[in-house]
């Protein structure tokens, strides 16, 4: 189509050292064509392209003082996307990795992933380059201090909430809160989310990602008439989603086998001892590897370079929670050779656009990620109403509002695939069932 081509080719000029986001935006309006062909006003009206412009990037610089009185700077971000729908949500990221263009991508999924709660909450995403791993608690504090400092100008419970992500746990958002409070001179609890449970929080919050991946995977599965009970499941990481991925996954009767790390994967074919990961993850913060030491018939094999020995074990249903891109074209082989029907995406973008034309191609169920994984942010916003009530729900009562939540996105997915012919193309299906709340609420906006 004329004006979707023009639009990819704008991007990729004016992105063309954004990779991520490149593949984020190619991944779902391509997949939007059949909606835009219906639409020829939406070229007048630019719709696409302000649909791929955040409304607001912002970076800042981040100095803080290591424990040796060394200066250190990193560098801040905070993609605001898209607030149509409501204040910008969305987690924050300390890691390596960090830089503009997986800002954005991260961003551009949260509209979606947030427009399919059916919550009023809008898209952004933000973090840094920081690197948590081997700093003090002292150091992660002032790190999280001075980065507050500047990121606190831009946020508020009615403008932006961010909440964890990969490096920001807990911890992090204590520091974070802590300093957010002190500079505002109030106690404005929604302005994150992720909070300890003292101070705000909600609880499910922990569980909510992996729980919710579940309860998607469990609604996909029985609308092609299976179930989890007796499957045997893979998963990769061994963080917040995966653990409780697992698990759910174990209480609805599927057997956990295999689970990773960035050094490597474990399997063990009586089952993951859930408990023994969730010491070496959550209290010791150690390694993977450590289970092969403690739980005798298990076996830890490195991973090698770019190469996942996690994707190599017979399963049926696999569950990537891990990162961005962690199963490419040739994993996407080695899974569906080794029997696997069913993916959900516990990570964000964690199957490259070459593994998800396979998979779609070989009739594998594939639950994408800006569906499967909302229960977190869905949490998030639970979390809010909780802060704007100064109540809080059970944690059965939050989890309930969360598979209720789950098993509403699955239908309005199947939903839209149905009626743009797609059969069981999910990741079609959510992106024209976000795109469409997306669409209407700009559009009643007028031209901002």
């Amino acid at each position: 189509m004329e004006y979707l081509n023009e639009v990819l080719d704008k991007l990729k000029a004016k992105n063309v050292n954004e990779p991520e986001f490149l593949q984020a935006s190619y991944e779902v309006l391509t997949s939007l064509k059949p909606v835009i062909e219906k639409h020829p006003e939406f070229k007048k009206l630019a719709l696409l392209e302000r649909l791929t412009e955040p409304e607001r990037l912002i970076s800042f610089r981040v100095p803080w003082v290591d424990d040796n009185g060394q200066v250190q700077v990193n560098r801040g971000f905070r993609v605001q996307f898209n607030g149509a729908i409501g204040p910008y949500k969305g987690g924050l990221r300390f890691h390596p990795s960090v830089n503009q263009s997986i800002m954005k991508f991260l961003a551009f999924e949260q509209c979606f992933k947030n427009a399919l709660t059916g919550l009023p909450i809008g898209g952004g995403k933000g973090g840094s380059d920081f690197n948590p791993k081997g700093k003090s608690d002292m150091e992660i504090m002032r790190f999280c201090q001075s980065f507050m400092s500047e990121l606190y100008k831009h946020i508020g419970q009615d403008v932006d909430v961010p909440a964890g992500d990969i490096g920001v746990g807990g911890r992090e958002i204590g520091y974070l809160f802590g300093q957010y409070r002190r500079l505002k001179n109030a106690y404005e609890a929604g302005v994150l989310t992720g909070k300890g449970l003292e101070y705000g929080g909600s609880l499910a919050r922990t569980e909510a990602t992996g729980y919710g991946l579940v309860y998607f995977m469990r609604e996909m599965l029985k609308a092609d008439g299976k179930d989890l009970k007796g499957k045997t499941v893979i998963i990769s990481g061994s963080g917040n989603v995966a653990i409780y991925a697992c698990e759910k996954a174990t209480q609805y009767g599927a057997k956990v086998v295999a689970m990773s790390d960035s050094n490597g994967c474990i399997y063990d074919a009586e089952g993951i001892k859930l408990d023994v990961i969730k010491q070496i993850k959550e209290v010791e913060r150690g390694r993977i590897k450590d289970y092969a030491q403690r739980v005798p018939g298990s076996v830890y094999t490195e991973s090698n370079g770019e190469e996942r020995p996690i994707w190599k074990i017979k399963a049926d249903i696999a569950l990537p929670c891990a990162t961005q891109n962690e199963i490419n074209l040739e994993d996407a082989k080695n899974l569906v050779a080794n029997g696997v029907f069913a993916v959900g995406e516990g990570a964000n973008m964690p199957t490259n656009l070459e593994a998800i034309e396979y998979f779609l191609s070989k009739g594998v169920l594939l639950a994408p990620a800006k569906a499967a994984n909302a229960g977190g942010v869905a949490t998030s916003a639970l979390e809010m109403s909780q802060n704007s009530m100064r109540y809080s729900w059970t944690f059965e009562e939050v989890d309930a509002k969360l598979d209720n939540i789950m098993s509403n996105i699955f239908k309005a997915c199947q939903k839209s695939a149905e009626e743009y012919g797609l059969g069981k193309n999910y990741v079609a299906g959510a992106n024209i069932a976000a795109f469409d709340k997306l669409c209407k609420a700009m559009l009643a906006q007028g031209i901002i």
